[in-house]
């Protein structure tokens, strides 16, 4: 799996998984993200943010490592989030 090469543990992915399963934090989360671009998404400082609001939502502390490695990851998957094609990928690489 992609995120593991970045340091990114499949059991803090496992548990924000079931806790996207909650519609009330799934909404929150997707308000978050709605107007996000995909230039945003290659911002550090903003994928830091919204890393940090999230892990707040998600009620997830997160150590300083784990949140630069999930920055990297973003950074690094050049998301579009327009593209549906690129929506699809992620959503594959965490089924």
């Amino acid at each position: 799996m992609g995120y593991q090469q970045y340091g990114i543990s499949p059991t803090l992915v496992a548990r924000v998984k079931q806790k996207m399963k909650n519609k009330a934090t799934k909404e929150r989360i997707s308000g978050m993200l709605e107007g996000v671009s995909k230039f945003d998404l290659q911002d550090t400082a903003k994928v830091q943010r919204l890393v940090k609001s999230s892990a707040s939502v998600l009620k997830e502390n997160l150590s300083q490592a784990e949140e630069q490695q999930i920055v990297r990851f973003v950074v690094a998957q050049k998301i579009d989030p327009n593209n549906t094609f690129h929506l699809i990928k992620l959503w594959g690489m965490f089924r």
